[in-house]
């Protein structure tokens, strides 16, 4: 987390990612992109999550990429956020593992959707774009301990519906309907799509 009380630094850069996740730092150089990474310092826990689901991840998406942009004189900023959404519910990441018990409970054997909000911003000029994604997933059913071996690796606990599709979370799903990069927190097309919109281009 930024510490505040320290003067800004600003930094000159041409893509940040306004996010200390390593899975989107992952997908970023798979797509062989040089990003700087800063994480915005957003608690998301104290974010009011009452608005739809797309609204509420297209608006903490946006919010982290401003708040990151204060830091640099020039260059890109990705803001994302992802949440996990059972039966119009938001599931963000559980505050414990009696929390994501829970949660694994709640999506054990149901299709449940994974929206991510994706943010472009421009420092320079403060242009922005801003979209949604949404992927259907469908568990498989679950019994108890199942969920609390799982729930036991500690790989949960960071991450939206307290699981991870890239990492043993594989597991608990039967199917997917859209794209999978979305669930892992950063969908992949729509991000080259909007990049073109800001003259950058990819392959």
């Amino acid at each position: 987390m930024w510490n505040q009380s320290r003067e800004m630094r600003y930094v000159k850069t041409n893509l940040i990612l306004a996010s200390h996740s390593p899975r989107r730092a992952d997908i970023l150089r798979q797509l062989g992109l040089h990003f700087t990474t800063q994480a915005s310092g957003i608690d998301e826990s104290k974010v009011d999550n009452s608005m739809n689901p797309m609204d509420f991840v297209m608006n903490l998406a946006l919010r982290k990429a401003q708040k990151v942009s204060r830091f640099f004189h020039e260059g890109l900023v990705i803001g994302a956020d992802t949440v996990v959404v059972i039966e119009g519910r938001i599931l963000g990441k559980p505050a414990s593992k009696a929390e994501a018990i829970a949660m694994l409970s709640d999506l054990s054997g149901k299709e449940h959707s994974v929206f991510t909000g994706l943010a472009l911003l421009e420092v320079s000029s403060a242009r922005k774009l801003v979209s949604v994604v949404e992927t259907k997933v469908q568990f498989r059913s679950l019994d108890k301990i199942e969920i609390e071996n799982y729930v036991a690796t500690g790989e949960p606990l960071d991450k939206a519906g307290a699981y991870g599709i890239q990492g043993k979370g594989a597991i608990l799903v039967e199917k997917i309907d859209g794209c999978y990069y979305n669930v892992v927190g950063l969908p992949v097309a729509k991000l080259v799509t909007m990049l073109k919109e800001f003259g950058v281009s990819i392959g």
